[in-house]
């Protein structure tokens, strides 16, 4: 499982959690879309990037990290997502903590799985019809992704729409699992045993590496 969500994440949340968090500006264009156009975007534009690619971008992981940045983060409402994997230490952390939080995290989420990337195959992703409504302020996309080995992964978008009307994805539910729930069940343990300050300062200095012992020393779902 926890090869596909490796996979997952790469396809469907990696560019959130690639950057600082900071507010975003809408573009007209953005504003515009439903959640199902965001993930076709989302699906053509890696078609394009990958595709044919996958020698290069093996060899160079920055490009690889780059592509998850430039397709995925204008999508995702980074500042929010940052807020749900605290839990209820966002509201003892100050702004400064909540950012320097999402930017080391994110970064270390980044470079830990970018390179799933690389088992993304053109046309993996399926999107299922949409059976939300558009008239709420939050719904969800359902799709199915293949991956290198075959199998095929249920992963839902959830999106939010945000004050300036544009539709954002926030979480990703990988084959029943909530990526916010699963890693703020690990940032919480982790908080309450070394605190948020050294917790910040790991992931800073360890990065991918951090997260890894993160992940482990929190049993996440799966094998």
């Amino acid at each position: 499982m926890m090869r596909h969500l490796a996979f997952a994440i790469a396809v469907a949340f990696g560019g959130a959690l690639a950057a600082p968090a900071f507010a975003q500006q809408a573009t007209p264009q953005a504003a515009q879309q439903t959640p199902v156009q965001v993930v076709q975007q989302i699906a053509h534009q890696l078609d394009s990037a990958v595709a044919g690619h996958k020698a290069e971008l093996q060899s160079n992981r920055e490009k690889t990290i780059g592509i998850v940045n430039q397709v995925f983060l204008p999508h995702f409402d980074v500042d929010y997502a940052a807020i749900l994997v605290l839990g209820q230490h966002a509201r003892e952390a100050s702004p400064e903590q909540r950012a320097q939080f999402a930017k080391a995290f994110y970064n270390s989420i980044t470079h830990r799985y970018a390179e799933g990337l690389l088992d993304y195959t053109a046309g993996a992703v399926k999107v299922l019809p949409f059976a939300g409504d558009l008239n709420v302020k939050r719904s969800v996309v359902r799709t199915q992704v293949a991956t290198g080995d075959g199998k095929t992964v249920s992963v839902d978008f959830a999106f939010r729409k945000t004050a300036s009307g544009e539709w954002k994805a926030y979480d990703v539910v990988i084959e029943g699992i909530s990526y916010i729930t699963n890693y703020r069940n690990q940032v919480d343990a982790e908080i309450r045993k070394v605190g948020l300050d050294q917790l910040i300062k790991n992931l800073q200095t360890q990065g991918d590496q951090a997260l890894k012992e993160l992940e482990q020393n929190g049993k996440p779902h799966g094998g």
